[in-house]
């Protein structure tokens, strides 16, 4: 489990702003599963998703995101697990292999697996609620954002300690959400 307590790069819990966030979301909380949907609920309903609002700049770090109220699934997921670690919840990243529209090309879907010891792992995604789209914290039933529906899309088994590296490149190598949505990251 210490890998999914992990601080590092892109999931930067030790950054003061994130430890700060991390202590409000858990002040009045009793357990880890209160925890852990008051996180979650901030970054769903109080981040921004990039390509929703089409928000600059393109953030990865977590404690960008929370600074800049904005990021893509990938990266609102590196803040889920922050906060979450923060707070001692061991958290993973995971994805999905999603359709852009309703046929290929693919790309990765970030979202989070928080270990809940009355659950076990548990996925959420924090990637923001729209028309079409309402993920939930709900233990032990998933309410994720996007069902797998078309030939070829697949949840991916993988739990990730850290970022998957296309994922890393995606939001690092392009300046701008246009640019990022040209070039989603896939396998």
């Amino acid at each position: 489990m210490q890998q999914f307590l992990e601080c590092s790069t892109y999931i930067d819990w030790k950054h003061p702003l994130i430890n700060a966030k991390a202590l409000a979301l858990s002040a009045e909380c009793l357990t880890d599963d209160e925890i852990a949907k008051n996180c979650f609920e901030f970054v769903r309903d109080e981040i921004k998703h990039s390509w929703d609002y089409k928000l600059n700049p393109v953030t990865c770090k977590a404690s960008d995101v929370l600074q800049f109220g904005t990021g893509y699934c990938y990266a609102k997921s590196h803040l889920l697990a922050a906060l979450l670690r923060a707070n001692g919840i061991p958290t993973a990243l995971c994805y999905q292999r999603l359709t852009i529209t309703t046929q290929p090309p693919y790309c990765l879907h970030g979202l989070n697996a928080i270990y809940l010891k009355e659950h076990g792992w548990y996925r959420v995604d924090a990637r923001g609620n729209k028309t079409g789209v309402n993920a939930a914290f709900c233990p032990p039933l998933e309410q994720l954002a996007f069902p797998i529906v078309r030939q070829g899309e697949e949840d991916l088994a993988e739990l990730y300690s850290q970022p998957h590296p296309s994922v890393i490149n995606s939001l690092t190598r392009y300046h701008t959400v246009e640019e990022v949505f040209a070039n989603l990251p896939d396998l």
